[in-house]
């Protein structure tokens, strides 16, 4: 239970309801307890910190103001919607956040009635907001809806997608915060964001007004003028004007740590019609010292001591596989000044930031913009470069229409790094890597690459990267590799597996890192075990003398079952007229709630002893 001696105004506040029954007076105290609550529930669960300690007042004003649930409230991606979960019948439970059966990373429908929009990936509350804002206009309800976007958030195609469409259609009951606080995950990069910087370092230093108010304070007349020339030059500077010519009423942008002139301005737009736009400046990770000064870092944290300023030093571990692939590019680029790596906005969690200061004329972050990315890597690929795209599995999504249209139609040697692939954990749903073997293997000229350990995956990125005659992907899952030995780089031979244990009757074909699982369930089972290394093109001829050596073949992968590398081995089989058992093990068809990974691959049946017990349950049958 929550201490009231520590939080006399949070206790209180279980719902909206009680929030709206302060004072506006007390809404500053409330806002310092919510975020030492944050604070201290944060640092002993673990998960995001920096952006929710930079939404507590703008949080509390919306939730003040209006009318919640009844009111729409939509926060993009949902990194920042931890004071919204403790001000939302949540608070008791927020130690769970993340965990097995415990409450979600992100806003989450099934959750709380106050989540109208399950995210986790951004850019998409103002094209969802503007449906909303829509479906209340057609029915005559005054609902209001209001979205929360950051400044990261507002660079991709989509966000900018629906503005356009906003300020055609002009709903009348829809307000855009752009949360401004110079970040996404990473530093924001882009033209958009150099205009919200040179506005706002405008408004900062207050562009003419802050050393004229006390000159003519006393003069009312003249105070009157100057406040409204003031409202007026800063509509007019970019990018107030670009928003206000999208069909917007642009307002800002103000001080996103003041609540009290927060909710003053929020109880104003309310009563507003047509579309507005709220420009709020922010500081992410505010309140909290070694947030405010590095925000990446503190982005994410593991559980720490709020008291010593400083998180736990990582101890001297396994190599990621996404430090093996930073590595790998360093590594790369010494001799290939034609290497170009891509990002969209990942660059810390693809492992690339020591690449990007080693070789920045090679680097390229794109911004929160996959589809554009994709296709600046076809432009580099039609000129001769060799442009490698680094993508987490669950956002490739995002460019599929590219990777089909702008690369493998056209044969472009661009290569895709697919981190994150498999089962991610923690974030849940929306971030599970189970879908990209089977929406890539339906690609003419792809090629895709399943490494299963950490040398696997240096040799495969190589070997990816010197293939010319289309495109090429591999995926990796998140986390650490198992210890091995990284040998030299050589090139693999395209499409061939290798036999790694040799076993009787039962041959388990494994696609990427759960093959160490499969190898300790064939020690109890005397079967044997292949490394496919590649879901396609698949090793047809070692499928065939396998499937003629042996009674029953057992597919395994980290990728949903529908579609995936096994299903492939059943319809070359079902080709060549080769009837025989089959078992597909993988991800089912369901989507795969958080978890540790470790827990999840185990309730999956994916460990050694559920791949023993899947096999038993097959022969039985």
């Amino acid at each position: 239970m929550i201490d009231i001696t520590k939080y006399p105004t949070l206790a209180f506040i279980e719902t909206p309801n009680d929030l709206r029954l302060l004072s506006k007076e007390n809404l500053p105290k409330l806002c310092d307890e919510l975020r030492l609550f944050l604070l201290n529930s944060v640092s002993q669960s673990g998960g995001h910190f920096a952006s929710g300690l930079g939404v507590i007042e703008i949080t509390v004003a919306l939730h003040y103001i209006y009318k919640t649930p009844f009111d729409n409230l939509i926060w993009d991606v949902g990194h920042q919607a931890y004071p919204h979960k403790i001000l939302t019948g949540r608070r008791d439970n927020i130690e769970t956040i993340r965990k097995k059966n415990g409450l979600h990373s992100f806003p989450w429908r099934d959750e709380s009635e106050y989540d109208i929009l399950s995210v986790g990936h951004s850019s998409t509350s103002i094209s969802v907001s503007l449906g909303m804002a829509v479906a209340a206009q057609r029915e005559n309800i005054n609902r209001k809806t209001v979205c929360v976007i950051g400044d990261g958030a507002i660079t991709a195609g989509i966000a900018f997608e629906a503005m356009n469409h906003t300020g055609a259609i002009a709903p009348k009951n829809m307000l855009v915060i752009l949360n401004d606080n110079d970040m996404s995950i990473s530093k924001n990069i882009g033209a958009l964001n150099k205009n919200l910087n040179n506005l706002s370092s405008k408004y900062k230093h207050g562009i003419f007004f802050k050393n004229k108010k006390k000159m003519f304070y006393n003069i009312s007349s003249i105070k009157k003028i100057q406040k409204k020339t003031e409202h007026e030059i800063i509509r007019v500077i970019p990018p107030g004007i670009f928003f206000k010519e999208l069909g917007f009423n642009y307002i800002g942008p103000i001080n996103g740590h003041d609540v009290i002139k927060l909710t003053q301005e929020l109880k104003n737009i309310r009563n507003l019609n047509g579309p507005q736009f709220l420009h709020i400046l922010t500081k992410k990770g505010c309140g909290y010292k070694p947030a405010e000064k590095d925000p990446i870092t503190w982005h994410f944290v593991p559980t720490f001591n709020p008291n010593e300023y400083s998180l736990p030093k990582a101890k001297k571990t396994i190599p990621t596989f996404s430090k093996i692939f930073g590595d790998w590019l360093c590594e790369e680029a010494k001799n290939d000044n034609k290497l170009i790596a891509i990002t969209p906005a990942m660059c810390e969690g693809s492992g690339m930031t020591f690449f990007s200061k080693k070789y920045p004329k090679q680097y390229f972050d794109v911004a929160i913009a996959e589809q554009h990315a994709v296709t600046f890597a076809a432009g580099l690929a039609i000129k001769g470069y060799n442009p490698i795209a680094a993508i987490y599995s669950t956002f490739l999504q995002r460019s599929y229409d590219q990777i089909i249209h702008d690369i493998a139609i056209q044969k472009l040697p661009v290569m895709f790094a697919i981190d994150r692939a498999g089962i991610v954990g923690a974030d849940g749903q929306t971030h599970q890597g189970s879908f990209d073997i089977s929406f890539l293997r339906c690609i003419p000229t792809m090629i895709i690459m399943t490494p299963s350990d950490e040398n696997e995956c240096r040799l495969m990125l190589h070997t990816a990267y010197h293939y010319k005659d289309g495109p090429t992907a591999v995926r990796y899952p998140r986390g650490p590799g198992i210890g091995v030995k990284l040998q030299p780089l050589k090139q693999l031979p395209i499409g061939k597996g290798i036999t790694r244990r040799y076993g009787k009757k039962i041959a388990i074909l494994c696609f990427g890192t759960l093959l160490n699982n499969a190898l300790e369930a064939a020690t109890k089972i005397n079967a044997t075990v292949v490394d496919m290394r590649f879901a396609k093109p698949l090793d047809t001829l070692l499928i065939l003398e396998i499937a003629n050596t042996h009674e029953l073949l057992v597919t395994l992968e980290e990728n949903s079952i529908i579609g995936g590398a096994g299903s492939g081995v059943n319809e070359f089989l079902l080709q060549e007229k080769k009837i025989l058992p089959i078992l597909n093990l993988g991800l089912p068809d369901f989507f795969i709630s958080q978890g540790t990974q470790k827990e999840l691959i185990t309730e999956l049946g994916l460990d050694f002893n559920g791949i023993i017990n899947s096999i038993n349950k097959y022969i039985e049958k």
